[in-house]
């Protein structure tokens, strides 16, 4: 595995490194396609391993992500856009793309969303984002994931 992160609270481990591309639409696709493209314009081009270590509570959490899982990238409303940047910055793009499958599939963390806000902030990090923008993107995140995304068991 390689080691993408890690500090005395959370490991990020990937089998190899992640490939992602935008996705862009063709004349010769349908209405319908052209609407997935617009409202998940990411793609993933090849299967990740995953391996996320949380340190506090001494465990450890294995999942893959399929090649072709598309998603949206970083949710920034367009008004915050200068001060945090757009959702197609390359520094969001690796954390944006792990955040979004753990907020599809909560039980590859054991339903832990405060371990999964945890994991974007590290991500973030990695990817060189700066602490000022890492703490307005974390806090959005872990309110939005607390009302909207159901992470109950």
């Amino acid at each position: 595995m390689y080691s993408w992160y890690e500090n005395n609270r959370v490991g990020i481990f990937f089998d190899e490194l992640p490939i992602v591309s935008i996705r862009y639409n063709l004349p010769s696709m349908t209405k319908e396609e052209q609407r997935s493209i617009e409202k998940y314009p990411f793609i993933c081009k090849k299967e990740l391993k995953v391996l996320l270590k949380d340190y506090k509570k001494n465990q450890q959490y294995e999942f893959s992500i399929p090649k072709g899982y598309c998603y949206d990238g970083a949710s920034i409303p367009r008004l915050f856009w200068r001060i945090i940047g757009s959702n197609t910055d390359n520094k969001f793009l690796i954390p944006a793309l792990i955040h979004d499958y753990l907020c599809e599939k909560h039980k590859c963390v054991n339903f832990d969303r405060a371990f999964s806000t945890e994991v974007f902030n590290a991500l973030l990090e990695a990817s060189g984002v700066g602490k000022c923008k890492r703490f307005f993107m974390k806090n959005s995140v872990a309110c939005f994931q607390t009302m909207f995304c159901n992470w109950g068991k």
